[in-house]
């Protein structure tokens, strides 16, 4: 897996936590910061793909990442899960919140259980990491929430109605939050990725017609990867963004 060539020598030994960090994008941003030298702690459910990450890239980087095995949607668990990792690599100074699931369903076939369900997924969980290591990030100097969207919302995908609210969501809770904490120097943004290329979501979603459409579609005429995302996450959590907060940024290839 490539990673970023770019290198922020402020992140060296700088505490990272991802959610979701053990497949798709997630795995791509622990490589990528574990190799700029970062005490990276991740937070997934796949306990056999993120041992094997950690054990890929243990003999390889300065910090072997820590995986802590943790529900997102079990608030409680969660918030344990994030005590743990700050005791473990210390205050956290960059959250990475990328875990989502984009799972497709029909109008009618939502009940309130699977609304609720899917906005556990893919924004509540958001809110409640920042209010987890909020304190400890501010006793601390300050630093970088990344809140992961997407540019579903915006495409008027009728099979993504509560994942769309939900990454909708997400921009409002950046820009408020950003409002909030900015006075303690913690500057919060959102990426907004288009259609990425992860194991699951060829897995289960695309197709070579789904990618020949959105190929139409971008600018740049080639597919997006994970690696893709690797750089403008590691800008948004580096001293490089610094005058940056209450923003969000496009990576698609250039559909918007």
């Amino acid at each position: 897996m490539s990673v970023s060539a770019v290198f922020y020598p402020e992140l060296r030994d700088r505490s990272v936590l991802i959610s979701g960090g053990g497949s798709g994008i997630g795995a791509a941003l622990v490589e990528a910061f574990a190799r700029q030298g970062a005490r990276v702690a991740f937070v997934d459910i796949a306990e056999a793909e993120s041992a094997a990450l950690i054990d890929r890239l243990a003999a390889e980087v300065p910090h072997r990442p820590l995986f802590l095995k943790a529900d997102i949607r079990d608030i409680q668990a969660y918030r344990e899960a994030i005590a743990a990792a700050i005791a473990a690599i210390g205050p956290v100074r960059v959250l990475v919140n990328n875990a989502a699931r984009d799972d497709r369903h029909e109008l009618g076939e939502i009940t309130p259980e699977y609304w609720d369900e899917n906005q556990a997924v893919n924004l509540r969980h958001v809110f409640f990491a920042i209010q987890a290591v909020a304190p400890a990030m501010r006793e601390a100097g300050g630093g970088s929430i990344i809140n992961f969207s997407s540019i579903a919302y915006m495409l008027n995908m009728g099979d993504l109605t509560a994942y769309a609210t939900a990454k909708a969501g997400i921009i409002g809770l950046t820009k408020s939050l950003a409002g909030k904490l900015g006075p303690d120097n913690i500057r919060v943004n959102a990426i907004l990725p288009g259609m990425v290329l992860t194991e699951r979501q060829l897995r289960l979603w695309i197709d070579d017609a789904a990618i020949a459409a959105m190929l139409k579609e971008q600018c740049l005429k080639r597919p997006l990867t994970p690696e893709d995302i690797v750089g403008p996450c590691l800008f948004l959590a580096s001293d490089a963004s610094g005058a940056m907060t209450a923003q969000s940024m496009i990576i698609d290839g250039g559909v918007f």
